[in-house]
């Protein structure tokens, strides 16, 4: 980031809203291409957007978690995939500034154009050795890795059993370009593979940590709590643009009563879901201005708020697909919200495993267990 003036918050919050129409008009082309457009790409990185979760001594924006939702919301309303990107390079980026050795960070982030993508869900394997580790494995779902320096992947330590992040330039690790899925294709999360590649012990850390040794308080929410403010967002954008887009298809014409009240059904889902995401995600602001760090009972509030988020944007372009009828069925804006979204709800973080993790928590069933990452234990 260090071609990139550090910006606030609020700075890259309005430009990304100046956005709009270079990020909707490339939309369709990120779909043919598998990968977000050189210049939409360009001007996420010259208005700070990358930088939403770097430390702000390393010139990124920092934002709070309320803001970086907002951010999220902005920039998926006007092209899901360009949103997804947004999150996934801002969130592994900011990750390595927050949680590697200051020193070691400082020189990452003096790489032009720094930036950081890679996976964590199916860890590769670590072997210690003389000064680092021996890093090898396969993942797959590597979004925005097409437009990053760096790489920042999860393996399991093989003498310790801990689960590490290392961070690597992306020209180490082999790239499969094979994203041919239903929707999102403009992220391009291809697959990577590393074969005993050395990672200096000085580039990790573990995917637990909560205590930056850069940067403020955001960073004791712990990995997992970041994605419902990345997933979050996200739906919430694609929700709005699946309604808004739906309005503007009814205007002119006849609308039946069971349309209408459909169209209300739909709008308190997107509302309440941005209410209760965002309700969770003020009080945890409030616990980290205090200096606290979340409660279990918000670890489980937050995810729950997301889970539900996005499987009611999922329900909502059923009803927009249903209803559009042939103009969803064609290639064209309508048809990809609705591809998108479907694919959107396949990530861990939608599953049914967190409804049943959140269900126990909520019903006192698990008592002594705290979430680690994407289950109790």
């Amino acid at each position: 980031m260090s071609d990139v003036i550090a910006r606030t918050a609020e700075t890259v919050l309005r430009s990304a809203e100046n956005l709009h129409e270079l990020v909707d008009r490339h939309g369709a082309g990120n779909d043919r291409m598998g990968k977000i457009a050189d210049p939409v790409v360009e001007q996420l990185r010259a208005i700070g957007a990358l930088g939403v979760y770097t430390p702000r001594e390393l010139g990124g924006a920092e934002m709070t978690p309320r803001q970086a939702m907002d951010l999220f919301r902005t920039v998926s309303y006007a092209d899901p995939a360009t949103g997804w990107v947004t999150f996934a390079l801002g969130f592994a980026t900011g990750l390595a500034g927050a949680f590697l050795p200051a020193d070691v960070a400082a020189d990452l982030f003096s790489t032009p154009r720094a930036a950081f993508a890679g996976q964590g869900t199916r860890p590769g394997r670590a072997v210690p050795v003389d000064g680092g580790y021996l890093v090898s494995g396969d993942w797959s779902f590597a979004s925005g890795i097409k437009h990053a320096t760096h790489v920042l992947t999860a393996a399991t330590d093989t003498g310790t059993g801990e689960a590490r992040c290392f961070v690597l330039p992306v020209g180490e690790v082999d790239l499969i370009d094979n994203w041919t899925v239903l929707g999102l294709r403009g992220t391009g999360s291809i697959d990577y593979t590393l074969r005993d590649t050395f990672i200096p012990a000085d580039h990790t850390f573990a995917t637990t940590s909560t205590e930056p040794i850069t940067g403020g308080s955001l960073y004791r929410i712990g990995v997992g709590n970041f994605a419902s403010l990345n997933h979050g967002g996200w739906a919430l954008g694609v929700g709005r643009r699946l309604l808004d887009e739906f309005t503007t298809g009814l205007q002119g014409k006849t609308v039946s009563d069971a349309v209408a009240e459909d169209y209300a059904t739909a709008e308190a889902k997107l509302r309440s879901a941005k209410a209760f995401l965002y309700e969770v995600w003020e009080e945890i602001e409030g616990l980290l201005t205090r200096g606290d760090a979340p409660t279990i009972r918000l670890d489980t509030l937050n995810r729950l708020a997301l889970n539900n988020a996005v499987w009611r944007v999922e329900e909502i372009a059923a009803f927009v697909y249903s209803g559009s009828g042939t103009r969803a069925l064609r290639d064209g804006l309508v048809q990809r919200l609705f591809r998108d979204v479907h694919a959107g709800t396949q990530h861990i973080t939608s599953s049914r495993t967190i409804l049943q993790w959140a269900g126990r928590e909520l019903a006192g069933l698990a008592e002594g267990q705290r979430w680690v990452h994407h289950s109790m234990k």
